[in-house]
């Protein structure tokens, strides 16, 4: 086999040249750091790494490790024992190993990891008598057969931890370490026993066979319900799969002078420059995550091992000077011997990402360009999140308090599982939710994502609930059951906390900047302004070369958007102006009208409400652009639908009932989406764009006389399929303007442009270019005509698509880059083909993701503009972007 599956941590470094990306890409997040780790001469207990092409390949295979794949496997496991000084399978010096993912981007708990592989029940014998310590053997024997019977033969952990709550309840005992050696036999008699029930065969014997289980299982976790969730989320692709990391053990379970641990260079949650970690002594290392026993800050490890302390901090040290950057480390003590077991850049909270990625520029460690970098776009959208309103704090009572896990404040209806959390949010009332568990697994990632809080009873800052909601930017409470008497039944649906009783359905408040809790409901405000934020706005903002605007129609959003960082209007869709109480009687006479005379009559009563709301908007943007999009929707939606309705609107109108009734039977559409509406209705009725004409400019008159500033208006003609509809509504636009300006005797220059939302106005870009002065991509539309989608039905089936992988993400929510982008890329081109000057953005909602505003770098739009509080967002995307791949 030509192609290289497998390397040695040893020789990774090498192999790739020192590359971090290629390394992540074939190596994975944790293969890379292990195989730098090995480089620089640290601590790290030997192995290999499968790469993530192995894991396509098993894919490709029909989820089966093909022979050649593993005979390197088993090569690699020679030198491993030739490294080691120990053999596999071995009864007096057994070799045991540790299988674990480790896919590029971090997902943490989303897949699977198994510990102790190589124990039988002969190694296990050997293993107590090479280190004179049964009770240690033992204890990673049932360690092995329960996680190998979950992970990989997924049979379940309960049946396991419920016979160890039995076993702790006949000796009278509360913790796992106070079982001694002949529990721990006793119970690996019964775990074989369960095994043996549920699986209907012995639990495997063969390490050989063992291994490669383990390997498949954690390939096959790549592709579990959780990690699919987590990808999407995170717009982690399908097809980068995970690497797997073979690694001897270190055991950190081995005695008093053992332990585990995790710890991060700066605090994940402030990005205090201050390390910060927790570890447990006598454990191994899914007892921190999972939060089975509370761990000791690493603080405390000064005191109990003060050279191992020493050392750490040397370690975290050079590699956050490494990396430049914060540094989340797992490591593991074995009789008093220091054994790092992975390093990665750590996830953290927005607030800790804005201080981190200062305080790096501040110390010399990194440019202000690459402290953009640093910081993900959505994570922006975090600080923009509700805090507790100081007044009613103020009067609030905490009645517990757990550990900050995750900032932010959160109220909702306590909810017990998961499962609850995702069925009531459907439910209005319900609408908020605090999920509430003795400790998250990955198993609750989607009840977790729809929760406006996480309140754990077990773990600590490491657990599973802090790591995953600090990356979704969730309020997080974990562990308080530390210091409070807290009582959990899941039967009852009931938590007591400090002899507080809350039953389902009632109303908790947690702030996870404090790890208070409080009962009832705690108004909510919007959260302070980071103190970093604008400093570090500003670098992005020098970084990027497209403009960012914002969607807006009316002044209440047009102020939000420009707080935000709003450079313009991109989109203002005057129908939304239509609506209101007090001129919709208006539109509906408009609409109703018989002749042309009755129908402008109509509209000269809206007019002076249209022209009401630009002036407003024209004075809060100043000699900032606003794109004013033309009627779009069709006429059927301003009117009635219950009988009801329609008799009382008839009556207002001076019409029969049977009249009005007439009128709407005749606006019906079987599909309106692609009906009667956009330019067709100004070809139909061209009175409609002279009457928002006369507004647009009269306007722009207005605001430019009272602050001597000129104002160009942006008009935007919408669903143009056709460059004579263009020329069409544009020579009725050019009219009226050119009719309004002349006589102001002023020199107001405006211009004309179109959507693209119609793959034949794409097609024939070229041609439409001649009578427009800017494309504005409407990629709701476009994405929407483009698939044969419709966008309000599409949610009913798309989940079996994504199921099925036959699409990775929702394409309204991001960007079609391979079909509709092209599209895009089409019309940019052929339009400034014919019209050099031919301005070109997007306006719709993928103007406010990400991975859509680095397209629209790419193919060299102008502008994106995307909703107010997407603005910031889009900004920082845009800026990176360009830093990544600047346009010459």
């Amino acid at each position: 086999m030509s192609k290289k599956f497998l390397y040695l941590f040893k020789e990774g470094h090498d192999a790739f040249g020192g590359d971090q990306t290629t390394m992540k890409n074939i190596l994975g997040g944790k293969g890379a750091g292990l195989a730098e780790m090995t480089h620089a001469g640290m601590p790290v207990p030997q192995g290999f790494t499968i790469t993530t092409e192995a894991c396509t390949q098993y894919y490709a295979d029909n989820r089966e490790i093909n022979e050649e794949i593993k005979a390197d496997i088993f090569k690699y496991m020679g030198i491993l024992e030739e490294q080691t000084g120990k053999t596999f399978g071995s009864v007096e010096n057994p070799l045991l190993v540790s299988v674990r993912s480790g896919a590029r981007q971090s997902m943490p708990g989303m897949m699977d990891t198994i510990l102790n592989l190589g124990l039988n029940d002969q190694a296990v014998e050997g293993l107590a008598k090479k280190t004179d310590n049964p009770r240690f053997a033992y204890d990673c024997y049932r360690r092995f057969i329960q996680m190998y019977s979950d992970v990989v033969m997924e049979l379940g952990k309960s049946f396991f931890e419920e016979r160890i709550d039995a076993m702790k309840e006949k000796k009278g005992v509360t913790q796992d370490v106070d079982l001694t050696a002949d529990d721990l036999k006793e119970l690996v008699k019964e775990f074989k026993q369960i095994y043996r029930e549920k699986q209907g065969s012995e639990f495997p014997q063969d390490p050989k066979e063992q291994l490669i289980g383990a390997v498949k299982a954690v390939f096959r976790s790549w592709d579990n319900p959780r990690a699919n969730v987590y990808r999407k989320m995170n717009e982690i692709p399908y097809e980068w799969g995970t690497a797997v990391n073979v690694q001897q053990m270190a055991f950190g379970n081995s005695g008093m002078r053992s332990g585990t641990g995790v710890a991060f260079t700066r605090n994940p949650a402030t990005g205090e420059k201050k390390l910060m970690g927790e570890y447990l002594i006598n454990a191994q290392g899914e007892d921190v995550v999972a939060g089975i026993r509370t761990p000791s800050p690493i603080s405390k490890l000064h005191e109990e091992m003060p050279d191992v302390y020493d050392q750490f901090v040397e370690i975290a040290t050079r590699l956050e000077n490494y990396y430049k950057d914060m540094q989340d480390m797992e490591f593991t003590i074995e009789d008093g011997k220091l054994f790092m077991l992975q390093t990665r850049n750590g996830k953290r909270t927005a607030q800790a990402a804005l201080q981190i990625a200062c305080d790096l520029v501040d110390e010399g460690v990194i440019s202000e360009q690459t402290a953009v970098l640093r910081v993900e776009p959505k994570q922006l959208d975090t600080l923009l999140h509700p805090q507790f309103d100081a007044a009613a704090l103020k009067a609030a009572q905490a009645i517990g308090k757990g550990l900050a896990a995750s900032p932010g404040s959160a109220c909702g209806r306590v909810v017990f599982s998961a499962e609850d959390a995702e069925e009531k949010v459907k439910d209005e009332a319900w609408k908020r939710v605090v999920l509430v568990r003795l400790e998250t697994s990955p198993e609750d990632i989607v009840g977790m994502q729809v929760s406006q809080g996480i309140l754990t009873v077990r773990g600590g800052m490491t657990s599973h609930a802090a790591v995953v909601a600090r990356g979704m930017g969730t309020c997080c409470v974990s562990g308080c059951g530390n210091d409070n008497d807290v009582v959990i039944d899941y039967d009852a649906k009931t938590i007591s906390i400090n002899g507080h009783l809350f039953h389902e359905g009632d109303w908790m408040s947690i702030d996870g900047s404090t790890g208070n809790i409080y009962e009832g409901q705690i108004a909510t405000v919007a959260s302070t302004e980071n103190a970093n934020f604008k400093r570090f706005m500003a670098w992005a903002d020098a970084a990027r070369q497209m403009k960012v605007l914002t969607n807006a129609d009316n002044p209440r959003d047009a102020q939000n958007a420009v707080d935000m960082g709003a450079e313009g209007i991109g989109l203002c869709r005057t129908e939304h102006m239509f609506f209101a109480e007090d001129r919709i009687k208006a539109v509906r006479e408009m609409i109703c009208a018989r002749t042309v005379e009755e129908r402008k009559t109509a509209l000269a009563k809206v007019e002076p409400y249209q022209e009401a709301d630009f002036t407003a908007m024209y004075r809060i943007m100043g000699d900032r652009p606003m794109t004013i999009r033309y009627l779009d929707p069709p006429l059927h939606e301003f009117l009635p639908t219950k009988p009801e309705e329609i008799e009382a609107l008839a009556k207002d109108m001076g019409m029969t009932t049977e009249e009005l009734n007439n009128v709407v039977v005749s606006l019906h559409e079987f599909n309106p989406m692609m009906g009667h509406r956009g330019c067709r209705l100004c070809v139909t009725y061209p009175e409609i764009a002279e009457m928002q004409t006369n507004a647009v400019v009269k306007a722009a008159l207005k605001v430019s006389a009272e602050t001597g500033k000129m104002i160009t208006p942006h008009i935007m003609i919408p669903l143009v399929g056709e460059v004579k509809e263009l020329k069409y509504v544009k020579d009725v636009v050019v009219k009226t303007a050119d009719k309004l300006i002349a006589e102001a005797g002023v020199d107001m220059k405006y211009q004309i442009g179109t959507m693209i939302e119609i793959p034949r106005a794409a097609l024939t870009a070229g041609q439409i270019a001649k009578e427009a002065d800017f494309f504005s991509f409407g990629t709701n539309d476009l994405t929407q005509m483009t698939f044969g989608f419709s966008r309000d039905d599409a949610a009913k089936f798309l989940t079996a698509y994504y199921d099925t992988k036959i699409y990775e993400s929702d394409p309204f929510q991001h960007l079609d880059q391979v079909g509709v982008g092209k599209l895009i890329k089409m019309a940019a081109h052929d339009g400034r083909e014919t019209n050099p000057n031919l301005g070109l953005g997007i306006c719709g909602e993928h103007g406010g993701d990400p991975s859509s505003v680095e397209f629209c770098h790419n193919v060299g739009l102008d502008y994106v503009s995307c909703s107010p509080y997407r603005v910031p967002i889009a900004r920082l995307a845009a800026a990176q972007a360009a830093i990544k791949n600047p346009r010459k």
